[in-house]
């Protein structure tokens, strides 16, 4: 018997299309008029899942960083030691970074830009990647196999380092 797959909620249906505009318009050329004609819906539906169009572009964002975060997340749980989990990690936000970069520039720009305005999305992201990067470099420091005397400058370097290895500006 075949299996029925559970239809599109409307809210993912309005982002994929919202995806789809951004991509071909960018998005300073794609509005919400756009998204709810091609929707089938009135604008002012569009606004009843989306307040405005920053919160749509917010959840576009921070849908393709939400696996990203998964994987550091797996990752520092993981039972591999630290230094093997800490470069696993900042290769893993380098390759999303850089494959969102080439294959999708138009969804990209909306994380430089949410970061360059620190919006939520961005201030989220960052937050949560550096918890992880934290977890590890903690666990690294208490099992010995990183011998430093202050976890505050620990710390600080390693997100320092990090963050001109892995920041997302072209």
């Amino acid at each position: 018997m075949p299996v029925a797959t559970p239809p599109e909620s409307t809210e993912s249906r309005i982002a994929e299309i919202a995806r789809a505009h951004v991509r071909k318009f960018g998005a300073s050329r794609t509005t919400i008029v756009g998204i709810a004609a091609e929707a089938g819906m009135t604008h002012a539906n569009v606004y009843r899942y989306f307040p405005s169009k920053l919160e749509l572009f917010e959840e576009l964002t921070a849908s393709w960083l939400r696996p990203l975060e998964a994987r550091l997340r797996e990752a520092a749980d993981g039972a591999d030691p630290a230094f093997d989990k800490l470069e696993r990690m900042l290769l893993a936000v380098h390759r999303v970074y850089r494959q969102k970069l080439d294959a999708d520039p138009e969804l990209f720009d909306l994380l430089i830009d949410a970061l360059a305005h620190e919006r939520p999305s961005a201030r989220r992201h960052r937050s949560r990647v550096q918890s992880e990067l934290q977890r590890v470099v903690e666990e690294g420091i208490s099992s010995g196999a990183f011998a430093l005397a202050d976890r505050r400058r620990a710390l600080s370097l390693v997100f320092d380092a990090a963050h001109r290895f892995i920041h997302p500006w072209r």
